[in-house]
């Protein structure tokens, strides 16, 4: 090794678990609880090495600058999904087709297997959906979803540093807990999502919708299974 270089030690699971959970009340629609959820992220930062405490502190600088109004505002500018920002991690990979709904499946049963339910008042595939389950449920089940789905989350990192949005920080830190495998591999992947964006399917389908059987989706997210 050249000296001088040395690497960056990997993050602890303890560490993770905390970037998992700060960074899940980051990605919270700001209301009424979102400056209590910026403090809460502020005082956890003392556990953390300093490149995983850092992006996160500079996200709560910048959202603990905007009145929790504009803050809102922002937060719904910024994830829009025609805007390619978009935290439902499923969009990235399958967008408009069919093949999104299973893929959710997938993750509501991730989830199951792990000896917990999936969320009734979101979707399972929500960015802070998994990095909550990660961080407080399952560190290994979740971050073989977080490892899954490098790519699509380094895209979403580098589109909210060319937004200029201090979410940028947030994402950061997640990217630096997730091992990158072959990261030859995760740069393809990267490159044929940005180059090509989500795939669609063009046939009966209404823009940035659920399209495989709304109702087995349903039914699993409750609990309840599909009738075959």
């Amino acid at each position: 090794m050249i000296r001088g270089l040395r690497r960056r030690p990997a993050p602890t699971v303890r560490h993770n678990r905390i970037v998992w959970q700060a960074a899940a009340l980051l990605l919270a629609y700001p209301d009424e609880a979102h400056t209590e959820r910026l403090d809460l992220v502020e005082r956890s930062l003392g556990e953390l090495p300093t490149p995983l405490a850092d992006p996160l502190a500079c996200a709560v600088a910048g959202l603990r600058a905007l009145p929790t109004d504009a803050a809102a505002t922002a937060y719904v500018e910024t994830f829009d999904l025609r805007r390619r920002r978009a935290l439902f991690l499923t969009y990235w990979t399958d967008g408009d087709t069919r093949n999104r709904g299973n893929a959710m499946l997938a993750f509501a049963e991730a989830y199951r297997l792990s000896g917990v339910e999936p969320p009734t008042d979101e979707l399972p595939d929500h960015l802070a959906v998994v990095l909550e389950f990660a961080a407080t449920v399952d560190d290994k089940a979740g971050l073989a979803l977080l490892t899954r789905h490098r790519a699509p989350i380094e895209l979403l990192r580098l589109a909210l540093a060319e937004y200029g949005s201090p979410y940028a920080g947030v994402i950061e830190a997640v990217v630096a807990t997730v091992p990158e495998g072959s990261s030859a591999q995760t740069r393809r992947e990267a490159l044929d999502l940005a180059r090509q964006g989500p795939p669609v399917e063009q046939v009966g389908l209404e823009p940035y919708s659920v399209t495989i059987p709304t109702e087995q989706l349903t039914a699993s997210l409750r609990g309840g299974r599909s009738g075959r």
